[in-house]
Parts: structure tokens; sequence; C-alpha cells
């Protein structure tokens, strides 16, 4: 201002006109103080009117009319028609404007293009500190473009203590020099307008040089946010306003606009539509949709401007300071993790050690209690821990037991969580969640004055014995040599018995094959048979056997639907039965096991009160026939003796199988109870029985399927004199031809006897005639 008056006065000083402007005025406004006054121009009246109040208190006040209207003689009236409009330029040199996008518009003869007094007015000149401060100046052009009259309702027009806007159009287009907006010379190019705010947000603009965001824009990336892009241009509110896209109500939505919807900028990023999407998902997209405000978005986790990738040791979702951005909704947990092992780790540079994000995911975070939540207690041990604690390279660094989740996957709580249950102890049922300690810490959960209590917590009532014991078994000579004997034992017991008994089929079904075909090829005398039954098992007895074989059968499947969860058939039963499978599961399994040693009780009693029971369990003796007929079959097998042993009611296939039936009941009922109150026997006998009860009634199982499979279902199904099936456990009865064939001694017995009982009968009858 002060060098435009100083120019001002040169001109009139050159000029000799200066005489005080309001006298020479006064012959001026003598017509013009006249509202009324006005001519016609191109058909419109204007008015010749002059506010001498309103000129006297402007910036021209004092100059005279002719300093600005020229090339006429003011005492001539009327004036000259057609008087040249005044040329501002003659004081005010603003060469800056002639380059602008008015200047250019105004030399192109574009009839909008503003003149001088279209901004500053025509008498009424506001000095350029007052004009630059209001906007309504420029929205008489430009409130035709609807997003440049949104700055009315814009945080920016709102006035602030002194009267005045917060922002004006000059504050960001600047006055004279406004240049078109993709000039790069425009305040509010792409390239400028960061500078251009950061005017007025110093903060906010020093913490969004330093993004990824603003690095994008200065190497020139098309699609990189800058401030218009989040915040709006014209129509831009207050971050609390409702109105605003990064409030928090909109401000998920205003990210996802780029990160989800723009696939240059995920192909820039590096990340997958689902991962961003993820967060739509998440306990914090839900909550967000369901109006809690308070629910975590973008800028809680990224910050507002300085937004950097994840490794970049400065960016607020960088591994290391994840615990920090995480406390400031989750202070109380956070203080608990960062006592954790973990915590402590992460907090001393260890980048392999696990924050917020391993275990409860990035975007796509879950509550617990969502079955698909990777810390859901059914997918903790396998998805979060064991990825870490199973690591060989992660177990040599840094020293850790690399057996841990091996051993707690053979355990019952592995399989059961394996299986599908979600009552089964997981690693963080005993490790605890955020505030795992290792073992030697007496504050932790797994501390060895702590274990009782820990185990608890499901095991109520237990003591310290029950704890006692390793909790994650190994199987091996020098940690456990019991468990360890147990186990080399019945291994070889399985192979040898099971194995010999493979053997003895295998030759047997041969010779009988063999013998069948040649039967076929030459058919030769073919011996008849009477069509009488003969009893072979009684009511009573088919129905202990069919009881045993419901209960048997239903141990099976359940009892190796815990050890083997994920096989074909157990995921099958699993998809039928739904979520609480696993306990129907452990239900019948017990329901079996009782219906088994009920049979075994209701067995004993048979066999001690009635006559047939006794005879049954005399028959069953074993006896040295036993071993002469197995050495016998076995030659006979071989094609070293063309005899074949001849049986009676048993042969020893039939009692070895019932003495093997006594003796794995005996077994599995006795290790079963233990594993059924093992709360009680644990803690009178510590942990140890548990483990050895549950080995032997494992591979007890084992031993005790395979024979029934290989033993029983060759004699009674496979076997080619009887194949498909040996119906007497149906029927109750055999005929006389399979008497023949496989209780000879017993037929011949039979007949004996009947044969006496007729002669007897003959005598009888003789000594009454």
């Amino acid at each position: 201002l002060s060098i435009s008056v100083v120019i001002t006065v040169t001109v009139c000083l050159a000029r000799g006109d200066l005489i005080p402007a309001e006298q020479a005025n006064e012959e001026c406004l003598a017509c013009h103080s006249d509202n009324s006054l006005s001519m016609t121009r191109g058909g419109k009246v204007v008015s010749l009117y002059v506010d001498s109040t309103a000129y006297n208190r402007s910036a021209h006040g004092s100059l005279e009319c002719t300093s600005c209207h020229e090339g006429f003689d003011p005492n001539a009236i009327p004036h000259k028609a057609k008087i040249a409009p005044p040329n501002c330029r003659q004081c005010h040199d603003v060469p800056e404007f002639v380059k602008s996008v008015h200047g250019v518009a105004l030399r192109q003869g574009v009839p909008t293009a503003p003149q001088c007094w279209t901004c500053h007015t025509k008498h009424a000149v506001q000095p350029a500190s007052v004009v630059a401060k209001d906007s309504r100046i420029c929205l008489t052009c430009h409130q035709r473009d609807g997003h440049v009259a949104a700055y009315l309702t814009s945080i920016h027009a709102k006035r602030g203590k002194l009267g005045a806007v917060n922002a004006s159009c000059v504050d960001c287009h600047h006055g004279h020099d406004i240049p078109p907006l993709r000039s790069t010379s425009s305040p509010v190019n792409r390239q400028n307008i960061g500078a251009t705010c950061g005017r007025c947000h110093v903060d906010a603009m020093a913490n969004y040089e330093r993004s990824d965001h603003a690095r994008a824009v200065r190497a020139g990336t098309l699609f990189a946010p800058t401030c218009v892009d989040c915040h709006g241009d014209h129509g831009i509110t207050s971050v609390s306003s409702q109105q605003s896209p990064v409030n928090r109500e909109n401000q998920v939505a205003r990210c996802l606009h780029c990160h989800l919807d723009n696939p240059d900028v995920r192909n820039r990023v590096g990340v997958s539509a689902g991962f961003v999407q993820g967060y739509e998902h998440s306990i914090h997209g839900m909550l967000h949709q369901q109006g809690k405000l308070n629910a975590a978005v973008c800028s809680d986790c990224h910050r507002a401007h300085e937004i950097l990738r994840g490794g970049d040791p400065q960016s607020s979702v960088y591994k290391v300071n994840i615990p920090r951005t995480c406390s400031k909704c989750h202070e109380q947990i956070a203080r608990t993790y960062e006592e954790s092992v973990h915590g402590k780790a992460i907090a001393s540079g260890v980048l392999s050690a696990p924050v917020c994000t391993n275990c409860h995911g990035e975007h796509n975070i879950l509550p617990p209690t969502n079955p698909a939540s990777p810390v859901a207690p059914q997918h903790v041990s396998a998805e979060v821990c064991s990825p870490c604690h199973s690591s060989v390279r992660m177990a040599e660094r840094y020293n850790i037991p690399l057996e841990r989740t091996k051993t707690y996957y053979a355990s019952y709580h592995g399989l059961a969580v394996r299986g599908g249950s979600t009552e089964a102890a997981n690693c963080a049922s005993c490790h605890g969640v955020h505030d795992i300690k290792p073992s030697s810490d007496p504050t932790s959960s797994i501390n060895k004055s702590n274990l009782a209590k820990t185990c608890g917590k499901c095991h109520p009532g237990v003591t310290e014995k029950f704890a006692s014991t390793p909790i994650h078994l190994v199987t091996e000579q020098k940690q456990e040599p019991i468990v360890y004997y147990v186990t080399a034992a019945y291994i070889v017991l399985i192979v040898v018995v099971i194995g010999g008994m493979f053997i003895h089929n295998l030759l047997d079904f041969f010779k009988r094959a063999k013998r069948k075909l040649s039967e076929r090829k030459h058919p030769g005398f073919e011996k008849t048979y009477s069509q009488e039954l003969y009893l072979r098992m009684n009511v009573n007895e088919r129905v202990q056997h069919g009881l045993v074989v419901l209960s048997f059968t239903t141990l099976v499947i359940t009892g190796f639907m815990l050890h083997f969860p994920d096989a074909f058939w157990v995921r099958w039963i699993r998809d039928i039965g739904g979520v609480g499978v696993f306990e129907i599961r452990s239900l019948l399994h017990r329901i079996a096991g009782a219906a088994l040693l009920i049979a075994g009780v209701y067995h004993i009693m048979y066999i001690a009160f009635t006559e047939r029971g006794r005879k049954l369990i005399i028959d069953l003796l074993p006896r040295l026939k036993d071993v002469q007929d197995a050495i016998g079959v076995m030659r006979y097998n071989l094609g070293l003796s063309d005899e074949r042993p001849k049986f009676d009611r048993f042969s020893y296939v039939e009692k070895s199988e019932y003495w093997a039936l006594v003796w794995g009941t005996v077994i599995m009922g006795s290790t079963g109870i233990v594993m059924w109150f093992e709360n009680t026997f644990a803690s009178l006998f510590t942990k140890l029985i548990y483990d050895v009860s549950r080995v032997i009634h494992y591979y007890e199982a084992w031993l005790a399927t395979l024979a029934i499979l290989v033993w029983h279902m060759y004699a009674v199904i496979f076997n080619p004199d009887i194949y498909p099936l040996n119906t007497s456990c149906i029927t109750g009865t055999l005929s006389e031809e399979e008497m023949e064939a496989e209780h000879p001694l017993e037929l011949e017995r039979i007949k004996a006897e009947r044969r006496a009982e007729e002669e007897i009968e003959i005598v009888e009858q003789n000594e009454q005639k």
C-alpha cells in the first residue's frame, strides 16, 4: 500500500494536481451524488451515482476523480459519450496479474473476465489486506461452481475471535498472481498444495512431509494423496464434524477409496484387496459399523499425517512400535504384555518375538470368541504358538525347547483341541494370554509353585503331586524311562502278535483257497449231510456277543477319533456332527466303556450261575492240545503234514481270542478308569500314573483293534470255508457240514452221546416189555 501511495503522489506531482481532493471532487459529486443519475449504454441503464461517504472512506478517498477518470474534459457537460475505463496500472503496477488466469482471460476478451474493480470495487475501494480476507468477493463470480460455493460452510469460512475468516480464497490461491490450477506455479497444484496448507497447519504439514504419501507426491505419483484428497478442497470441515470425510465416522470409507478401490494403489502398496478389506470384517470394523466411534479406525493405528510403511522404524505400525500403538486403546493389556517374556524380548530389539499383530492379525482382527479368529481356543495353539515354537530356526537361535509343540499335540489336550474341542486346554490356558513368562519367574503361571493353581482351573481339587511330573511328556529313555519302556514293550508286542496272526492267517488262506480251487477243477464224491442244525450260541450268549460288538466298535471309533482328528473319516463325522461332536464323542466313549465292563460282569455272572456257562468256561480253558493243534495247523499249511488237526468245541484260535478279550477288557477298563478320574489318581500317585495309563490304553487299543481285524475277521468272514459270514452269532446254530469242517471232535462227541442215549432208551424199552 505504501508503494502505491508513493507512485500516486509522484504522478500527481508531475501533473500539478496537488490541490485538496475534496475541493476538486465537489464539482463531480455535485451531479454524481444524485442516486438517480444514470445513462443508457448498450440498451442498459447504467447508474452514474457515486456514494461520496463510501468514496471518502476508501483507499482512494484522498485522490481526485480525474486521477482515475481521464481522456475527457470534465468541465464539458455532458461529458464525452464513451469514456475509457480507468487504467489502474498507472499507479498500481502489478505485473503478476497480467500472467494470471484472470489477466489472460481479460486480454482474450472473455466477457466474464474480472477487471481490477471487480474485486476491489469501483469507488469504495478497500485496502488489499481487507479484500484478501473477504472471500465473498470471489464468490460473486465463482459461486456458480458448487464445489467452490461449499467454502461458505467450511471451517475456513468461519470467523475467528477478531472477526476474520480462518482462511480466505487469497490465502490458498493468492491475490493477483493466480495461475491455472494445473500450472506448476499454482499454490494449489498437487506438488504445491502441501506447502500452501502448511503455512497455517505447520505441525500437520511437518508430519505429512515425512509420510509415504508426501514422498509419492514428490516422486510424481498421480494417485498419491495430498491434503485435499483426504480433507476435501473448498468444503473442508472440522475433523470433529460428521460432514468431514476424515471424521471417525467417515474416515474408513475415505481410506478404502484408494487402498481398496484403486488397483494402482494396491499394486504400489503391495497388499491384496482381501487384506485391506479384512478391516471391515474385524472387531474394529464391525464395532465401527455399529456406530461405536471409539472403535479403532485407520488413523488410530497408522496415524493421521505421518503415515509410513510398516517396515519403516519410524512407522507407528513398525513391529517394535505396535505394542505402543495398540496401547492407546488397550492400555492395561499393553502393560501386562510389556512384563511378559515376549514384551521384554521385543523391547530389547528381538524382532522375532511376537507383538500384538503376530497373534491377533493386522486388519482382520477378530475377538477370541469368533471361531475364525486365530486366537480362538481351537486355533491359538496351531495358528499362533506353533509357527514359532515348532520352528527349528527359532529353537536354535533362542534356545527354545523344540519338542513342546509336538508333545502338546500328542497329549490329550492337543488331540482334543485338534478334534474340535473348545474346552480342552490350549497353550494360553496354562501359559497365559498376554502375561506369558518363563517357568523360572515366580509370578509365572507355570512356575512350580503355581502349577497346582493353574491346573486347578480345569482340574479342581488337584494337589501338587498332580503337577509334579513333566506336563509336556517326552517319551525318551532319559526323561521318562517308565513311559519309554512301556511304549517300547507294546510296540514289540504288537509287531510280534499281529505279525504272527497275519502270517498264520495268510498261510491258512492260501491252503484253503488252493483246496477250494482243486475241488472245483476235479470234483469228486460229494458227501451228503443231514439238515440238522447244531446249537453254537444260545440267546443269552448272543446277547452278550452283541453287547461286546456294539460297545467295542463304539470304543474303537470314538477312541481313534481323538487320536487321529485329521483323518478323513473323522473330518466327515465332524462336518456332520458340527461343533459339539467332540463332547458327544467323549460321552459316547465313556458310555461304551461302561457298557463293555457291564457286559464283562454279566458274563462272569453267566459262567458262575448257569450250567452252560460253567461248561463254557471249562471248554475255553487252555490245554496242551491247543499248542499241539497250533503246531499241527502250521505244519499242515506249510505242506509238512497231510492231515489237519481236528478241533473240539473251541479251537486254539477261538480260545486265544477269548482270553485276549478278557485281558484287553481288564487292561482297557482299569486304565480307562484312571484316565476318567485323572484328578483323583494323579493327585494320589502323581501325573505319571495317568501318563502310563494313557500309553497302555492307546497301544492296547491298537493291539485289540488289529487282533479283531486280522484274527477274528478272518475266522468269521474271510475264511474261504466260511465266507461271507459265520452266521452263528445271529442264528445261534451251525450246519452239520460247518460243524464237521470246524469242530469235528465236538460233532463226533454229540453224535456219540446221542447214540448212547438211543441205546439206553432201547434197553429201557426192552426191559419194560
